[in-house]
């Protein structure tokens, strides 16, 4: 979050491992702000989508607000051997076909070419298999021609990578942090999926413990990244209007939902495995159901911050069969079914959507139902979180025309549209008391000036500082998994059956029946006054 780090910003307080500027000087940073402390940054999988879709993108716009440092460096890991020059060419020709592209995340336009030549110089490729000790010699010894310099080992892989990756580096002393001012910091970046269920999650936080401590582990969730996500502090704890009433006595209940209109888009092989559960609820959802639900905490410090969200996580009540339900898309009116995507078994129980009721067990929160839903092939691609408050007493309008009064709901929208709208009730015109639905909606884009951004700046730059506010400790990966261990492992009544959905609606009809049980709805996906935004 960028807010007030543990750790120096002053170039002048760190460890350097500068090089050459060349005739290219850093833009200067924005006001406020400093450059993030000069460091190597690692790249494992410098070759794979991660790195030219999110995290080149994200280090080019860095560069554009001048929050790197001159002595950045960035060392691209892969398979292969490669020259530097045809990896840096590669990546700049990504960049531009992602730039003008307006329905990519990044869509910066032109790209400045004087901050993509200050990135370029910085980059060199290394040819490296990620489970052999040559190529961590290789890397420690360009590592060591700076001496006590601060190093970031980015995780880009598939997560089978995870464990032999940080072994070599704990191995090779590549995670060993010294003493004093004179010694660079030492940390690890790692990507989700953190482990498929508990027992995983658990495996793996041990095995990177056992060569790396807890502050030198960043486990990345990209939703955080997100401004948007981030406002949801802001729109809580900066308004007296919501505080005092974001508690069980006056909130009815809360949607989250993370919708896609795309499917797969060709993979087929890692959705087999994994699936919109486990790809989504225990991390995305959960991230943005803790930001929701967390107790206010005393500060924007990193623990602080952290402490509250661990807080909601171990609060949550186990998910059980009854509370999720599973879908599958189907040939419908927006293409073709799961089943007939590349890679993807033809008689597939894989879900490609999943709903679920979340309960929080604590005193504000206790009663009070959560509803996610996460899918693909979905009628409209929306991320936002909907909260619903309690209804007023009908008992003053018995008498006059008025036979229903809509739900007053406050509708944070992070994605496509970012902004926030309430729904509430007054008088339509006219002589007789008649109640009229109107919706109050504020856009980011009316009050400020776009900015193309891939939700990975934020998490960088904090990363360099040393800021772990927006990334999760083993703690609440670990309480997570075990609040939805009993639906990847049901004890009775096996596997959770997945139903059918046309691809392009609203998702399985059995989902409307999970909420219709408690009296509630879910908020439809297309929605034209929204989505004319």
């Amino acid at each position: 979050m960028s807010t007030t780090p543990n750790t120096p910003t002053s170039a002048s307080r760190e460890p350097s491992c500068k090089v050459s500027a060349g005739p290219h000087e850093a833009p200067s940073s924005p006001a406020g702000k400093h450059p993030a402390p000069p460091c190597t940054l690692v790249i494992f999988g410098a070759g794979g989508d991660l790195t030219k879709r999110l995290l080149m993108p994200a280090l080019y716009n860095l560069a554009v607000d001048g929050l790197l440092d001159d002595g950045m460096k960035i060392i691209g890991v892969n398979h292969g051997e490669r020259e530097t020059s045809v990896w840096r060419e590669d990546l700049h020709t990504s960049l531009q076909q992602f730039a003008a592209d307006k329905a990519s995340t990044f869509h910066a336009g032109k790209l400045d070419d004087t901050a993509w030549d200050w990135v370029a110089q910085r980059l060199e490729y290394m040819a490296g298999e990620f489970e052999t000790d040559d190529t961590f010699t290789k890397l420690k010894q360009k590592l060591n021609q700076s001496p006590g310099c601060n190093v970031i080992f980015y995780l880009a892989v598939s997560s089978r990578f995870f464990k032999p990756i940080v072994e070599h580096l704990g191995k090779a002393g590549l995670l060993k942090e010294g003493e004093g001012d004179a010694s660079g910091f030492r940390r690890i970046v790692i990507e989700k999926p953190f482990g498929t269920d508990l027992a995983s999650a658990r495996d793996l936080n041990v095995h990177i413990l056992s060569y790396a401590n807890e502050s030198q582990v960043y486990r990345i969730d990209h939703f955080l990244g997100k401004d948007t996500v981030q406002s949801i502090l802001a729109v809580r704890f900066a308004n007296a209007l919501f505080e005092p009433i974001w508690r069980r006595e006056y909130i009815d209940s809360v949607q989250i939902t993370a919708a896609e209109t795309i499917g797969v888009e060709g993979r087929g092989k890692f959705y087999e495995q994994t699936g919109a559960f486990r790809d989504m609820l225990p991390n995305h959802l959960f991230q943005l159901l803790g930001m929701v639900a967390m107790e206010p905490p005393n500060s924007f410090d990193a623990e602080a911050v952290r402490d509250k969200k661990a807080e909601i996580s171990d609060a949550i009540q186990p998910l059980t069969a009854d509370d999720v339900v599973f879908g599958q898309y189907e040939k419908g009116p927006a293409g073709v079914g799961y089943r007939e995507e590349p890679d993807v078994a033809p008689d597939s129980t894989t879900e490609t959507y999943a709903a679920a009721r979340v309960y929080v067990e604590n005193w504000r929160w206790a009663g009070v139902p959560f509803y996610l839903r996460t899918g693909k092939r979905l009628a409209a691609r929306r991320t936002e979180i909907s909260v619903q408050l309690k209804p007023v007493p009908f008992r003053l309008f018995r008498d006059t025309p008025v036979d229903a009064l809509t739900p007053n709901v406050l509708t944070l929208r992070i994605d496509p549209a970012h902004g926030t709208s309430f729904d509430f009730n007054v008088k339509t015109p006219g002589p007789v008391m008649q109640i009229g639905a109107v919706q109050s909606s504020f856009d980011y884009a009316d009050f400020f000036a776009e900015r193309a951004n891939v939700g990975y700046e934020t998490l960088l730059y904090d990363c360099m500082l040393g800021d772990e506010t927006l990334f999760q400790r083993a703690d609440s990966i670990e309480t997570s998994w075990c609040a939805v261990d009993d639906v990847l492992h049901p004890k009775t009544g096996g596997a959770i059956p997945v139903h059918g959905y046309p691809a392009g609606s609203e998702g399985p009809a059995e989902a409307d029946a999970l909420l219709a049980r408690d009296g509630h709805a879910w908020r439809p996906l297309k929605r034209d006054a929204v989505e004319k935004k």
